[in-house]
């Protein structure tokens, strides 16, 4: 077993020898076994940070942890032994109800997001019985030996063995915005977290290059997963469930200061304790919004379903509230503005010594394909490659008349390929093929008509490969500063169509707020052309080089304006989502290549498509399954809606809810009796309650999705003070009516305000829900309005029916409800007018408030990779077998010292 020299910290592995590090691991270079894999596995856990696991008793503990409620039941309890039975029983019997249904809705939906989650795999390749393997990041164990590559996160802490131009982002870890070169050799001695080059951290991105290395910690006793699991191991609430969690503290604060003192009064008026005890508590549980966590749950598992219904499928339900708050999208050209169908269309020689079949054979040289084997296959080769090669050119080309002898593959530095190849009875020669300026650069004696012929065809927004030779007789081998003193011999004409539909979404996206930005390594002009086609207007463009001249200050500023980025580099797309974020806007990028992974890894919403490569669409939080933007727009609508659909509960909350159980406290001071019984306060809350559930499905008007909505406490307190008056002065009237025109005796007024309470809580959220008139103008849906007429109904029938006396019910006179049913329209008719009122105000506009997300809500984000459907152990926590934890330690793997 391994020895106890190592596992001090990474730290300490990336200041030995490699071959000490991976023989104190136990591993080599063929990597575990099988079977050493999974008894490590076993005994150290999974590789994770977070746990998706859905556990009933949790979601029954949150449903129970109010201490309003506990303090309820208790005295139910003590009511029950001191010989108050039925009532009792009856508040006992709603109270389980309650907390059954909010249970049962919650636990559902997490059911929902475990199930979600567990569909998502990240996956990672490591050498197990000397062969590479893919295998779930979760089961990676200290002592695989693993693979990485450009994009990539890294999957744990890791001790080099082998690099090639490796370079990471360790930015998440240390702040640090410059990559850092990696190699395998030792560090000193007092190295620094950020100076540990010899070792990739967990967490990180992998920026250029790849590499090969040794695990050496993982889960959380990586120095990423430390920093992970201390903000806890399960997901992150969203910004909205934050927000939502601060006002029902404050309504937990109004309940208990309003409970207080009319507990203090009712005992002053010498009521008897227990009864004014519970009075009170029903009072406070009927003010806090109890189903507002199962309200959020089943909006975002709704919101997950509908999602996958437009074509998008989101990998944590998190990101949908991340999708409908992006204002900013920055996407790629091809194949979203585009077709992605690129087309070869001529060869323009410029040599006069050539045709343009000559030059489209040496454009085929040059390109990365092995037509070696005289069987040619496009699978994996970049759109333009394939292109050419699928042209009557590569049909005519003849493979055994040329031999290739080197090759430099493209690059984004570079932006070019060259090969040196040598035909069949001739001297060897360099081809470089890549983009017209870089190529030009490297051109000698180029004539002045190359450059307007290259103009001319960016103008018609073509796309233009540069091919230029020489001679290379003296060469069997090349490298990057070989490539000089070219000739141009032509250029190669290609054409990607823009999207007949593009127009629409784009048009989509500008209805929704959000500002579409293009990034692309194409030419300038030919993106301008494009957007200049789909009536994209351009606030301006910003090339890769002008890029690079600018300061984080100035690019800042002028990525703001900017709308199209033309011959960046993946480095360059990174920077530029960063500095965005930095404005405050909410970022999205969408992308579907390998170098598109560092970008959708920077952006608050990564978006990638079906048919992206594997990186890519590891790198995404959420994926597309068509590449198109109006796809993207459904996405982002089903994100807004859930939020639109949310505020309606917590609105309601806030008016006619809050408003009754006032009127309910207050009236208990003047009347000489309880004006509900605290299970019938309970009831009239489980009956809202559940008809509110039917929230989540209902229909959202069109303005209310023109932008990204935040949480606005102030304009709810303001809704509050208007509305909730409202409701009581109709209650109120409801009172007077009872005592003083039907001379109502405590069972009859009981009954009549139940009636009316449940009947105006309910309804109101048929105006409640819009901005404009109900019904008319904005109709709600099917479910909601059955749900709503459902539980007056049923208020309704109650104190009529057989229970009504268990109850605390009286029967009441025919008139009452034709009374009751005018103070209802009557009401409805008030808040309606209230509402165009309120909304009217310049105060109640929705306010374009930046939202720049926390680097907690960054590492959270990466965090949410390492999740398991298990409990997750921290740093503290020991292995099965020996009670320590991941790294090496007499025999087993233990954790690093800190």
């Amino acid at each position: 077993m391994p020895d106890a020299q190592i596992q001090g910290s990474i730290a300490a592995a990336a200041r030995q020898p490699v071959e000490q590090v991976v023989h104190q691991l136990e591993s080599g270079e063929g990597g575990l076994s099988q079977a050493v894999a999974a008894e490590r596995l076993s005994t150290f856990g999974p590789n994770a940070v977070r746990t998706h696991k859905a556990k009933a008793l949790s979601v029954l503990g949150r449903q129970l942890k109010s201490p309003i409620l506990i303090l309820l039941i208790i005295t139910a309890g003590l009511s029950l032994f001191l010989g108050d039975v039925a009532n009792s029983i009856v508040i006992g019997v709603i109270l389980i109800a309650s907390i059954g249904l909010g249970f049962v809705n919650e636990f559902r939906a997490e059911r929902a997001a475990e199930a979600l989650h567990s569909r998502v795999t990240h996956r990672v390749v490591v050498v197990r019985d000397a062969v590479p393997v893919e295998i779930n990041i979760v089961e990676l164990v200290p002592g695989d030996v693993v693979r990485v590559s450009l994009g990539a996160i890294v999957p744990a802490d890791i001790r080099l063995v082998h690099s090639d131009d490796l370079q990471c982002d360790e930015s998440i870890l240390t702040g640090e915005a410059l990559p850092v070169s990696k190699s395998p050799e030792p560090v000193a001695e007092d190295s620094s977290l950020g100076d540990l080059t010899s070792c990739l951290l967990m967490g990180t991105v992998v920026q250029s290059g790849s590499g090969t290395g040794v695990v050496v910690a993982t889960a959380g006793f990586a120095e990423f997963g430390r920093i992970a699991l201390g903000l806890g191991e399960r997901q992150p609430e969203t910004e909205f469930q934050l927000g939502l969690k601060k006002f029902s503290v404050l309504l937990l604060q109004v309940a208990i200061a309003l409970t207080s003192l009319i507990f203090i009064a009712n005992l002053l008026l010498h009521r008897p304790l227990i009864e004014s005890l519970l009075f009170s508590l029903a009072i406070a549980v009927g003010i806090t919004p109890q189903l507002l966590p199962a309200i959020v749950s089943t909006s975002l598992a709704t919101g997950a379903r509908q999602l996958a219904r437009h074509k998008v499928l989101v990998k944590r339900l998190v990101c949908i509230e991340d999708l409908g708050d992006m204002d900013v999208l920055v996407t790629d050209k091809t194949g979203t503005l585009t077709e992605g169908r690129i087309s070869y269309t001529s060869a323009e020689p410029i040599s006069p010594d050539l045709t343009g079949d000559d030059l489209a054979r040496l454009g085929l040289l040059a390109t990365e394909i092995d037509f070696s084997q005289g069987v040619v296959s496009t699978v994996g080769s970049n759109l333009l490659d394939a292109a050419l090669w699928d042209s009557p050119a590569g049909a005519a080309f003849v493979a055994s008349d040329f031999e290739r002898l080197d090759l430099i593959p493209f690059d984004h530095q570079r932006r070019m390929t060259s090969a040196l190849v040598r035909e069949k009875g001739g001297a060897a020669r360099l081809i470089t093929k890549g983009s017209p300026e870089d190529v030009l650069r490297r051109c000698v004696g180029t004539p002045p008509e190359a450059q307007s012929l290259l103009d001319a065809q960016f103008d018609a927004g073509s796309r233009v490969i540069a091919v230029a030779t020489r001679v290379a007789s003296d060469l069997s081998a090349i490298t990057p500063a070989d490539e000089r003193d070219l000739v141009l011999a032509g250029f190669l004409i290609f054409l990607d169509r823009p999207k007949a539909d593009a127009r629409t979404s784009l048009e989509r996206l500008s209805s929704l707020g959000i500002t579409v930005k293009v990034a692309t390594g194409d030419n300038a002009r030919v993106a301008e052309k494009v957007c200049v086609d789909l009536g994209l207007v351009s606030g301006g463009t910003l090339t890769g080089t002008e890029i690079d001249a600018l300061s984080d200050v100035e690019l800042g500023i002028a990525a703001r304006n900017a709308s199209i980025f033309a011959r960046v580099t993946p480095e360059q797309k990174a920077r530029l989502i960063r500095l965005l974020r930095q404005n405050g806007g909410a970022v999205g990028f969408l992308g579907d290549g390998v170098n598109d992974a560092l970008a959708l890894h920077s952006a608050d919403i990564g978006i990638s498509v079906d048919s992206a490569t594997d990186i890519a669409k590891d790198a995404a939080d959420v994926v597309l399954l068509d590449k198109d933007l109006g796809v993207l727009a459904d996405g982002v609508m089903e994100g807004r809606r859930i939020f639109a659909n949310t505020i309606k509960y917590v609105l309601m909350g806030t008016s006619s809810n809050f408003g009754n159980m006032f009127s309910a406290a207050v009236a208990s001071v003047f009347l000489s009796f309880l004006p509900m019984l605290p299970g019938q306060i309970l009831l009239n809350n489980l009956l809202y309650d559940a008809g509110q559930l039917a929230i989540p499905g209902d229909r959202v008007d069109p303005e209310q999705l023109r932008a990204p909505s935040h949480w606005d406490i102030g304009f709810i307190r303001r809704f509050m003070l208007l509305f909730g008056p409202i409701s009581s002065i109709f209650d109120f009237a409801t009172f007077g009516l009872m005592i003083f025109v039907f001379d109502a005796v405590p069972g009859e007024f009981r009954a009549g305000w139940f009636i009316e309470s449940i009947a105006t809580q309910s309804l109101i959220i048929f105006a409640i829900r819009t901005r404009r008139v109900p019904f008319f103008r904005s109709r709600p849906s099917t479910g909601l309005i059955a749900a709503s007429l459902g539980v007056v109904a049923i208020g309704v029938y109650l104190p009529l029916s057989p229970l009504a006396g268990v109850l605390g019910f009286d029967p009441l006179p025919a008139p009452f409800f034709l009374a009751v049913l005018g103070m209802i329209v009557i009401y409805l008719v008030v808040v309606e007018f209230a509402k165009q009122w309120f909304f009217a105000q310049a105060a109640q506009q929705p306010a374009a408030l930046p939202r720049p997300r926390s680097h907690v809500h960054h590492v959270s984000r990466r965090a949410a990779r390492f999740s398991a459907a298990q409990a997750v152990r921290s740093a503290g926590q020991g292995s099965k077998s020996d009670g320590v934890g991941r790294g090496i330690r007499t025999g087993s793997i233990r954790r690093p010292h800190q």
